[in-house]
């Protein structure tokens, strides 16, 4: 897959502590070993949150909606006081990293059952009204771009298991992206579950799964990656 690589951490863990910046980490690398360093764009969401919306982000995005179908380049032209212009301000960077990315890889542990909250303001911030819809043919923008995402769970949430039910991340996530013009083809979730399972003794019977959980998880993302 060619065009800039979007890296999106979220886990609140270190390089060494956090099985999903690992995992992503591993993409990125073997990504760049094929497409170079120079398309590779990082943003860490725990070392560098995205400002929760304020007012005038709402009042902003509500003009924009009710002149229809507005590019980013001419959201400016509509932003009224110094409120709205620090909050396009923040946005815009954001949006325009996904426009750009070719891939959107995200690193994505499962916190309470669903997504951590930096990485639910960074999506809050960036669904700006007509964001990612073509101005001109009302197409999504995003159709072509892949979005590689990474969870990391602590217990099992996989198919089957006993709490599936409480896998707020996948179908979210799904739902979102695909609200966006993402094609499902282009939408890929690789899990690591029961990452808890060597240290918790609550969890010990199900150290093997873990263990392979993990391995798979690391193989998928090495081919994912070498796309």
């Amino acid at each position: 897959m060619t065009g800039l690589l979007l890296h999106v951490d979220s886990s609140i863990g270190t390089a060494e502590e956090s099985v999903s910046r690992r995992l992503t980490a591993l993409f990125a690398q073997t990504w760049r070993a094929r497409h170079g360093a120079a398309d590779h764009r990082y943003r860490d969401l725990a070392a560098d949150p995205v400002p929760l919306l304020g007012p005038a982000y709402g009042r902003l995005g509500r003009r924009v909606d009710e002149h229809g179908r507005v590019a980013p380049a001419k959201v400016a032209a509509l932003v009224e006081g110094p409120a709205e212009e620090r909050e396009w301000a923040l946005t815009r960077p954001l949006i325009d990293e996904v426009l750009a990315a070719g891939t959107v890889l995200l690193g994505v542990p499962m916190y309470n059952f669903a997504i951590p909250a930096g990485l639910k303001a960074w999506i809050d911030r960036i669904t700006f009204p007509g964001a990612f819809t073509d101005p001109d043919s009302g197409e999504s923008r995003l159709r072509g771009t892949r979005v590689v995402v990474v969870t990391a769970r602590g217990g099992g949430y996989g198919p089957g298991t006993p709490r599936e039910a409480f896998d707020f991340q996948t179908p979210y996530l799904r739902a979102y992206f695909g609200s966006l013009g993402v094609a499902e083809s282009n939408l890929h979730f690789v899990h690591a579950e029961l990452t808890r399972a060597a240290a918790l003794p609550a969890l010990a019977p199900y150290r093997e799964l873990g263990a392979a959980s993990l391995t798979a998880a690391q193989e998928a993302v090495l081919e994912l990656a070498a796309l």
